[in-house]
């Protein structure tokens, strides 16, 4: 099928769509649901084909992670298709109500965006997911997945489609652009008239590639350089829990922490048992001269056993001297940077300029620094002494994500429902004319 042919589909079911109420959606996301998890044999199979055609191309672990498919993540995007079912459904919502002198009742009214395309890359759970967000809310979707997944995306928008036909509604609610080559893909970001909004998710160049060749209008997600602060005053096994969390619980998402910056006030305690704790964990390590010169240092090999902190690792670390690129990278990998800094000033500072709008978190037991690094960072989240891998729509209370927007125009964060909606002027009069 041409794209034009998918775009003009998608435009007159968005009309369908639209105008749905809420428990026949609602109905549909469970159908859809039951589906997977009834399909779950088949998209397997095509899941493995990826996989295997993704080895033979030597793709980097973390990326088999991203598009591998489990019995347990399927259970995953059914589970959250039903979640979206139980939320409130925004659309219709009469926002704001006034009365005018000249007695016109003026309105807004939430209403959905219309058709939102998205691009994305070896993440085959974004297709229920995006699928479920925007069916909630009334929009058409489109898909346009990478190649290393287009076997597993086939399969899943495949059995969607046909569990949205099975109750009589148009089943181009969601439809996937099969063709995945780059030439495909810029003529969709170009698509003005039939795509009100284009999301890309994925990493740096994607989203760049998008943002610079896009017609349509854009919302950035998901690229994450986020920052771990170890302030003076913090609980180091606290720190210690919250980094390995943040870095190592899984590596490959935007919300993992790329960064880790801590005060010289607790470097010579904290530093050694931190760097340990992550050597342990096979991290390689990019840090500044202090950083080096502190963790670095090895216990004496006459020192007694007994004399060393249980928290602390047998395992030799080593930190390797970082560029001034490491301060900026999503590694999205087995890798870490390490900076020593002055205060929290100098911390802020050096978040602000490298980071990219996404999670960042201070772990302090000092209230007024924990209110400064509230207000002065500039991200779309902001955590006191909690990991950013809570960064998410599902653990927002949202039933599952969009993306994360690292943008401030038109939504900003994890983006659920309300994201997804925009908003019409409703007006009621009794025969008013404007002098």
């Amino acid at each position: 099928m041409s794209l034009i042919t998918i775009c003009e589909n998608a435009k007159r079911a968005s009309r369908e769509i639209g105008i749905l109420d809420t428990n026949t959606k609602n109905q549909v996301l469970r159908a859809c649901a039951d589906a997977i998890i009834e399909s779950a044999a088949f998209i397997l199979g095509e899941n493995k084909r990826d996989l295997a055609e993704g080895r033979k191309k030597d793709m980097p672990e973390h990326m088999l992670d991203r598009l591998l498919l489990t019995e347990s993540r399927l259970e995953d995007m059914a589970n959250g298709l039903r979640e979206i079912a139980t939320l409130s459904d925004p659309v219709g919502e009469v926002i704001s109500m006034t009365k005018r002198p000249n007695g016109l009742l003026i309105g807004q009214k939430r209403v959905p965006l219309g058709v939102i395309g998205i691009i994305y890359e070896a993440r085959p759970n974004v297709t229920s997911d995006a699928f479920g967000l925007c069916f909630k809310t009334g929009n058409v979707v489109i898909l346009k997945g990478g190649s290393d997944a287009i076997n597993s995306n086939i399969a899943i928008v495949s059995i969607l489609r046909r569990a949205i036909n099975s109750l009589g509604i148009n089943e181009d609610a969601v439809q996937l652009i099969e063709d995945t080559s780059h030439e495909t893909a810029t003529e969709f970001m170009r698509m003005n008239g039939y795509i009100d909004v284009l999301i890309p998710r994925g990493g740096a160049g994607l989203i760049q590639t998008v943002v610079k060749n896009s017609t349509v209008p854009v919302i950035e997600t998901g690229v994450g350089n986020c920052h771990v602060f170890v302030d003076e005053s913090a609980n180091i096994e606290m720190a210690l829990r919250i980094i390995k969390n943040a870095k190592t619980q899984r590596m490959s998402v935007c919300n993992a922490c790329e960064s880790l910056l801590v005060h010289k006030g607790i470097a010579e305690r904290a530093l050694p048992k931190i760097t340990g704790m992550l050597a342990e964990s096979d991290i390689e390590m990019y840090g500044d001269d202090q950083s080096i010169a502190i963790s670095n240092q090895r216990r004496s090999p006459n020192e007694s056993e007994s004399n060393k902190d249980e928290s602390e690792s047998n395992k030799v670390v080593t930190i390797l001297e970082a560029t001034e690129e490491d301060w900026g990278r999503e590694y999205l990998d087995a890798k870490i940077s390490i900076k020593v800094v002055e205060d929290i000033d100098e911390a802020i500072d050096h978040i602000n300029k490298y980071n990219t709008g996404h999670s960042e978190t201070i772990v302090t037991k000092n209230y007024e620094n924990a209110q400064k690094f509230l207000e002065r960072i500039d991200a779309a989240a902001v955590y006191v002494n909690a990991s950013t891998r809570f960064t998410d729509g599902f653990e927002f209370g949202f039933g599952g994500e969009i993306g994360i927007s690292t943008q401030k125009l038109h939504a900003r964060g994890p983006m659920g429902l309300l994201a997804l909606t925009s908003y019409k002027y409703i007006i009621y009069g009794d025969g008013q004319i404007r002098e």
